[in-house]
């Protein structure tokens, strides 16, 4: 049975993710550092496994690794998609907030995929990293944040280009809009209108569609699909840069 490490499990596009992976056949390594609300998610799901770690602590990292080639014996596909938002304006961006976005969206993909490389060459796998329609379009508010998710665009880049020789392909997905707990909670309706106006197809994407795309470059499927970047965005990356809606008086 193939096996996926998913970050990021326990809530929005990694638990998607997790349920599309598992009705299709795999068995999935959940990993969060939200030990709560991971058990919680796992009683209510067969054919996983997890793991409550932190992506950015490299120790911990070793551990997730360790642990899912004891649980599982093979590691067939590594989601990265452990990630924290911190939007403000660079004025009020400290160097902790900075290093926190840092610490998981880009420092996390590096040592998570780092540490499966062996596993990974043994099963000729993929790598899913997930980006964010920030790090391709530049917006107020998102100094830290849209930096990470461009470094982990270029960061999947590299890793393809010199892991393609093992037979790893790695690739990213870079999310737009997507109606998550998270984004509503920060979403006023000025900006929800916004981005509606802003996205050819009219309204925010699911975790599911964005849970599809993912899926489908771990498959066989994408057996020559290779430092690539998706936008899996509603055609938003298409419409230009910023949104009026965030930007603040000068």
């Amino acid at each position: 049975m193939k096996t996926a490490i998913i970050t990021g499990a326990a809530r929005g596009i990694g638990l998607a993710t997790t349920d599309i992976l598992c009705a299709e056949g795999w068995h999935v390594v959940m990993v969060d550092r939200d030990a709560e609300a991971l058990a919680l998610q796992a009683a209510e799901r067969s054919n996983i496994t997890t793991a409550a770690y932190d992506v950015s602590n490299p120790k911990q990292v070793e551990a997730i690794i360790a642990d899912a080639m004891a649980n599982c014996g093979r590691i067939d596909a590594l989601v990265n998609n452990a990630g924290v938002a911190d939007f403000g304006p660079i004025e009020d961006t400290t160097f902790a907030r900075w290093r926190r976005v840092m610490d998981t969206n880009l420092d996390g993909v590096f040592l998570c995929t780092q540490a499966a490389i062996p596993a990974l060459k043994a099963s000729r796998g993929a790598v899913v990293n997930i980006a964010s329609i920030s790090g391709l379009r530049a917006s107020t508010l998102r100094v830290a944040y849209g930096t990470s998710k461009a470094a982990v665009i270029h960061l999947t880049q590299q890793q393809a280009a010199e892991l393609g020789e093992f037979g790893i392909r790695v690739n990213s997905v870079a999310p737009g809009p997507v109606r998550t707990k998270l984004a509503m909670a920060v979403h006023t309706e000025d900006i929800i209108d916004a981005y509606h106006d802003a996205i050819p197809l009219n309204r925010y994407g699911t975790e599911a569609e964005i849970g599809q795309v993912i899926a489908f470059l771990c498959s066989e499927q994408a057996s020559f699909v290779t430092g690539q970047n998706i936008s899996v965005d509603g055609g938003f990356e298409s419409t230009g840069i910023g949104l009026p809606s965030l930007r603040v008086d000068s």
